[in-house]
């Protein structure tokens, strides 16, 4: 089902306690104000679960595409537990949009399998500026906040 309408950011009854794991965050500084709400979310997703702030490690990279960069330097601190990618790609004209979203997408999941850890895809590929606003904090939720449950829910699975 379609996410479109719903606003998934809030913490799950049954999701596990965060406290024993260490979290990595890359954030795209490109579309800054998008990015930066989003870091808010996962950061409020981890603390409210139970995350100790100081074990959450944070890098900026300058765009989308350089996520996976970043990604791969946190995942070689092997007390991280599971990575988060906060970016926001947003569709122009050219097919510029594509091949970034393609590369960062398949980085992602490359970089996951190669390392055997979690690296979750928080990285929003909107048409337009609004409707990453909706979703960076606005009417459908942040999706930063998800993308911090999902790094809790894949650090416990990961350690089970």
């Amino acid at each position: 089902m379609s996410s479109a309408h719903q606003s998934l950011s809030k913490l799950p009854e049954n999701l596990p306690n965060a406290g024993p794991y260490q979290f990595g965050i890359v954030v795209s500084e490109w579309n800054e104000e998008i990015t930066g709400a989003l870091l808010k979310g996962a950061i409020e997703a981890l603390t409210l679960a139970g995350s100790k702030s100081e074990l959450t490690v944070i890098k900026y990279v300058p765009g989308s595409f350089e996520l996976t960069a970043g990604a791969s330097l946190l995942l070689q601190n092997k007390n991280i537990d599971a990575i988060i990618c906060l970016g926001c790609v947003i569709q122009g004209e050219t097919r510029h949009f594509d091949f970034i979203c393609d590369a960062v997408a398949n980085g992602i999941t490359q970089l996951s399998i190669q390392y055997n850890k979690p690296v979750i895809f928080g990285v929003l590929t909107p048409n337009t500026m609004q409707q990453a606003i909706d979703r960076a904090g606005g009417k459908y939720g942040n999706k930063g906040f998800e993308a911090g449950v999902t790094a809790i829910k894949m650090a416990h699975l990961f350690s089970a």
